[in-house]
């Protein structure tokens, strides 16, 4: 990773710092793409200090207002460097409400705001092949019964917010299917993962003490982190594209994860939102 330039959404706690540091340890550029400012800082500086690697930075990125997602690429995009890996790392789970576009908040944070991020990187991406996408789902896409169109222009229905976020996690592993078909032959590949059920900081929202149990039967962050390092660096899978993995090895997503018509339709809809609201 000596030199190669790398995007890591959320990537100030859990899993993301655990890939940001590991990246930086390896020598890449790091762009720690994160919410707040505030909590970012230190831990480019930690970083910075445990690696030896001076290139690690911060850009500011809130998945959910569409506004911010497009200063953050622009930001990127300015500086005229290339891009080798994007990590789509940020998430959500137990948060209630909507984005400050009007979509269902686990669905714009989770989805949206990376689709929307990812396209306007696409050709800076494309410039610096070989690169790599790899987005961070979750095996609970496999409870989802589908998509509902109209419910993402809603607030969140469930009391959990757990439907909406399998769903925001079918919608992850249907979108690295979309790409792959849209990037074959142009040397940018792309990868969907599961972590692992990780104590991370995504479970924030969810309630005491309710998060302090669930937590006990989660693996570590730096376990978390494994899977996405393998797809983010590993030559085993340079060649491979649109496929899911778990622990390190490639596993076969849910039935609705593999329907090419499905992620067709998520990718005409996230364009429409993507392009027509102003943010």
């Amino acid at each position: 990773m000596q030199g190669k330039v790398v995007i890591v959404t959320g990537s100030n706690t859990g899993i993301g710092r655990v890939t940001a540091q590991d990246l930086a340890s390896r020598g890449a550029h790091v762009i720690m793409a994160c919410r707040s400012e505030d909590k970012t800082r230190p831990v480019v500086e930690e970083i910075r200090s445990a690696t030896g690697n001076a290139n690690v930075e911060f850009v500011e990125l809130d998945l959910g207002s569409l506004a911010s997602v497009r200063r953050a690429a622009q930001t990127i995009l300015d500086r005229g460097t290339p891009i080798h890996l994007l990590v789509n790392n940020a998430g959500l789970a137990g948060s209630k409400g909507v984005t400050s576009d009007g979509f269902e908040l686990t669905f714009g944070v989770n989805h949206l705001g990376h689709f929307l991020f990812t396209n306007l990187l696409l050709e800076r991406m494309r410039e610096s092949a070989p690169a790599r996408i790899v987005i961070v789902a979750s095996k609970a896409h496999y409870k989802a019964e589908g998509l509902d169109f109209a419910a993402f222009r809603k607030p969140t229905a469930s009391s959990t917010a757990f439907p909406e976020y399998c769903v925001s996690k079918l919608c992850n592993v249907l979108h690295a299917k979309a790409l792959a078909k849209r990037l074959e032959g142009t040397g940018v590949t792309t990868y969907a993962l599961h972590p692992g059920v990780v104590a991370s900081d995504v479970w924030r929202k969810v309630p005491w003490p309710f998060r302090s149990l669930i937590k006990l039967f989660m693996i570590s962050n730096e376990e978390g982190a494994k899977t996405s390092l393998y797809c983010a660096t590993s030559p085993d899978v340079a060649d491979h594209s649109g496929r899911y993995y778990d622990q390190c090895k490639e596993r076969e997503p849910s039935k609705r994860a593999r329907d090419p018509e499905l992620a067709e339709a998520l990718w005409a809809r996230s364009e429409e939102w993507t392009s027509s609201t102003g943010g």
